[in-house]
């Protein structure tokens, strides 16, 4: 019977790279993203090695993203995986220079937009019985402060303790739920966060090798193919490259 993966966030980065990998493997996927054009694009890319769905939809309208999961064709239920995928990150600068609207636009996607998402599976998975995986993408930044995370960083740190929260109510159900959280990237990522600067991004990914999206969507597909009897609660994964620093001192 062939598995069934809704992937959110599925226009750039770790979700285009997720269906990819997941089609690759002949699975039948939603994708899922604000914008229509490049859903199509991936489903005309990927429709030859996979059933496909495309599911315009934007995260933080709960209503909406209620009515998509209800309005899923026969031949996309049960869920079997859910990638949790969308999420943003704004305004690197100090919290006291942000605008508060930036700040809101985070909570909105990474905490109540993943909530949205998680409420409306829940079921399907549920239904799906042994094996059926969620996961939420988390980062780094939820377990690690760094100068510029602020609310950034305090919303994966909601990633990762609600999956844990999850795992928890889900037990005996057989659905597992990880939180992934991936260290330096190079996707979309950086561009969004500083509002399309270019040498921003490439700044910050020059002269190292960060992690790709295809590591990530690499990850995902492991995590939901493992044999049924095995959850991964959370997965840290940096590049080799990228480590700690030490405590920031003031002096005067």
């Amino acid at each position: 019977m062939t598995q069934v993966v809704l992937i959110t966030g599925a226009t750039s980065g770790f979700g285009m790279a997720a269906a990819k990998r997941f089609a690759k493997a002949g699975w039948s996927i939603v994708i899922s993203g604000r914008r229509k054009e490049r859903l199509e694009q991936l489903a005309d890319e990927i429709s030859a090695e996979a059933n496909v769905l495309i599911m315009p939809l934007d995260v933080r309208d709960s209503d909406a993203v209620k009515e998509a999961i209800k309005s899923l064709p026969k031949e996309f239920l049960p869920l079997n995986a859910v990638i949790n995928n969308a999420g943003l990150a704004l305004s690197p600068k100090p919290a006291q220079e942000v605008d508060l609207e930036d700040w809101h636009t985070m909570i909105d996607t990474n905490v109540k937009g993943l909530v949205n998402v998680a409420h409306a599976t829940l079921p399907s998975l549920i239904e799906a019985g042994e094996g059926a995986t969620m996961i939420n993408v988390g980062s780094i930044a939820g377990q690690w402060p760094y100068p510029g995370s602020h609310v950034y960083g305090a919303s994966k740190a909601f990633v990762k303790q609600f999956s844990y929260n999850l795992r928890c109510d889900l037990l005996g159900t057989g659905v597992r739920v990880t939180d992934l959280a991936p260290g330096i990237a190079e996707t979309e990522f950086t561009l969004v966060r500083t509002k399309g600067d270019q040498a921003a991004s490439d700044k910050l990914y020059q002269g190292t090798t960060p992690l790709s999206a295809e590591d990530i969507a690499e990850q995902m597909f492991y995590i939901t193919t493992l044999p049924s009897h095995i959850c991964i609660n959370r997965v840290e994964v940096m590049p080799t490259r990228q480590a700690w620093s030490a405590f920031a001192i003031d002096r005067d």
